[in-house]
């Protein structure tokens, strides 16, 4: 049976990290036409596929930049907003162009990227899909900055939401927790007992896939958790 995301035009940013290449993946197996604008080179190892449209030198925190990527797509079903990133330091030594750098890389990107995607879907709706995080809604010290920018990115999806539903146009964000891959793992070799309850690249891009669906006609507004065991 065909997908109901057979054909349809998806953006995908940071669709080259782990997450996102597994959201990548996730959307190619059900049919849909993968756009993923980047600003670096690409990996080798990045499957080609007519379907899979890299767009290189787009810097998804300059306002013109994300604007003429946008307006340049075919007409839009879904953009999903997995660009992002992480850094932590004590309050007191954060800096304000550390706090800005967190809001420009996870909160700045997000709003431009949901906006154009508004601007480029047509009449019959569309869905966004925002990756925020647990620390939007749990927030714990030591990472001030990227908590503020992902509880942004959970305000942002909401009040989006309810602008735009009568457009027919759902917009929802997922809540990950840590997620399984290879650079988090390098990060905590300490955690190695709790590895396997952490959500995968794939569990999470499942969820994703889902909320971006036509099928999904009735969730918007929603920050879903994608926490695992945890």
């Amino acid at each position: 049976m065909a997908s109901d995301l057979e054909g349809k035009h998806v953006v995908i940013t940071g669709g080259l990290g782990a997450l996102g290449r597994a959201v990548v993946d996730t959307f190619l197996e059900s049919g849909a036409i993968c756009h993923v604008p980047h600003r670096g080179p690409v990996a080798a190892d990045v499957p080609r596929s007519e379907r899979l449209l890299l767009a290189g030198g787009v810097e998804l925190d300059d306002e013109a930049q994300v604007a003429r990527y946008y307006a340049e797509l075919p007409t839009l079903w879904a953009s999903v907003q997995v660009a992002g990133g992480f850094a932590a330091t004590p309050f007191v030594d954060t800096s304000l162009d550390a706090f800005a750098a967190q809001l420009d890389v996870n909160l700045v990107t997000c709003f431009l990227c949901c906006r154009e995607a508004v601007r480029a879907m047509g009449e019959g709706g569309g869905r966004i899909v925002n990756v925020s995080s647990r620390a939007a809604v749990h927030p714990a010290g030591g990472s001030v900055s990227y908590s503020v920018a992902k509880a942004g990115v959970v305000a942002l999806t909401q009040a989006v939401a309810d602008e735009v539903k009568r457009a027919g146009i759902l917009v929802n964000a997922v809540l990950p927790s840590m997620i399984d891959t290879p650079a988090n793992r390098a990060s905590m070799p300490d955690a190695s007992d709790v590895y396997n309850r952490w959500p995968k690249p794939r569990q999470v891009a499942a969820a994703i896939l889902w909320l971006a669906r036509p099928a999904n006609s009735l969730t918007t507004g929603a920050a879903v958790p994608v926490y695992g065991q945890l």
